[in-house]
C-alpha cells in the first residue's frame, strides 16, 4: 500500500460498525435460539399444542429467522457498496486483507471441504463412457454404497462409512464450511465477514444441541458406540484417534468418498475463489 492508501484505510477503521455487526449476527443468533428453544421443549409443546400446530409454529419461526438473515445480507451488501470510505470498501479496494494469498488459500480450503461434503450426497458421478467396454452409460452410479453396521473390537470405526467418519452432521457443516470460505474473502472487520461466519455457528451449536437431545432420547436417539467414534466438529474424531490410527482413518475416508463428486467440488471452489477473490466480493 502507498501512503494515501494507508491513510484511507486507517481513516475507515474509525467509523463505528456497531449497528452493522448487529445486523450481521442477530439473524443467525435468532435462528439458533428459536431452533434450540422449540426443539428442546418439543415434547411439552406437542402435548400443549398438538403435533401439527407445533410443526406449524416451528416452521413459521424458522422461516421468519431465515427471512431476517436474508434481509441482513441485503442490507449489509448494499451498505458496503454505498460507503466508499468504510473498512470493507477501503481495504477490499487496495488489497484483500494484508496477505491475499493466505486469505484465498484459506477460502479455497474451506470451500473445497464444504462442497465435497455437500456433493457426496449426490449419486456417485462416473465417466459416461466406460473406459473398458467403451459403452455409453449413465453419468451417475446409483448402486448403494454403505459400510458394515456391526461393531468390531479390532476396528472401532467398522460401523462407519464415508461422511460419518468426518462428522455426524455433514449437511450442517457443508453449509458452515462454505460460509467460512466466503468469510475469508472479506477483509477483517467487515460486517459481511461476520455474516458469512453465521453458518458455521449454526453448524457448531445446532449440531451440538442435536447430539445432546439424541443422547437424552429427545426427538431421536444415538447409539453410544456411534457417539464414541464420531464427532460434531469435522475430523475431530478422526484426528484424535477415536476411529483407530489416524493414517488408517484418513485413508478410509479417501477410499470411501466419491472421487468425481469431490473433484467437482474442488473445481467449483477454485473457480469461485479465483473469480470472486480478487476485488469484487
Amino acid at each position: 500500500m502507498n501512503a494515501a492508501t494507508t491513510a484511507t484505510a486507517k481513516a475507515a477503521t474509525k467509523i463505528p460498525f456497531t449497528s452493522s455487526i448487529g445486523w450481521a449476527l442477530s439473524g443467525w443468533a435468532l435462528f439458533v435460539a428459536e431452533n434450540a428453544v422449540l426443539s428442546e421443549n418439543r415434547t411439552f409443546l406437542i402435548d400443549q399444542l398438538g403435533d401439527d400446530p407445533y410443526h406449524w409454529l416451528y416452521g413459521t419461526c424458522s422461516t421468519a429467522a431465515m427471512g431476517s438473515i436474508g434481509y441482513s445480507y441485503y442490507y449489509l451488501r448494499k451498505r458496503q457498496q454505498q460507503q466508499a470510505s468504510s473498512v470493507a470498501s477501503a481495504v477490499t479496494r487496495f488489497g484483500l486483507l494484508r496477505h491475499p494469498i493466505v486469505a484465498m488459500a484459506a477460502s479455497w480450503t474451506s470451500l473445497t471441504l464444504g462442497l465435497v461434503l455437500a456433493l457426496q450426497g449426490l449419486p456417485a458421478m462416473q465417466v459416461p463412457i466406460s473406459p473398458t467396454t467403451m459403452q455409453v452409460r449413465c453419468p451417475f452410479d446409483f448402486a448403494p454404497r454403505q459400510g458394515s453396521q456391526e461393531t468390531n473390537a479390532a476396528d472401532p470405526s467398522a460401523c462407519l462409512f464415508g461422511l460419518e467418519r468426518i462428522t455426524r452432521h455433514p449437511g450442517l457443516w457443508s453449509f458452515g464450511l462454505i460460509g467460512l470460505g466466503n468469510a475469508a474473502l472479506h477483509p477483517a472487520g467487515a460486517p459481511l465477514r461476520l455474516w458469512w461466519m453465521g453458518p458455521a455457528l449454526v453448524a457448531w451449536l445446532g449440531g451440538s444441541h442435536t447430539d445432546s437431545r439424541y443422547r437424552r432420547n429427545l426427538g431421536g436417539s444415538m447409539d453410544p458406540h456411534y457417539d464414541s467414534v464420531t464427532s460434531n466438529l469435522p475430523f475431530a474424531a478422526t484426528l484424535t484417534g477415536k476411529q483407530g490410527p489416524v493414517g488408517s482413518s484418513l485413508s478410509k475416508i479417501i477410499e470411501e468418498l466419491k472421487p468425481l463428486n469431490a473433484g467437482l467440488g474442488a473445481l467449483i471452489a477454485t473457480v469461485w475463489v479465483v473469480s470472486r477473490g480478487r476485488l469484487r466480493l
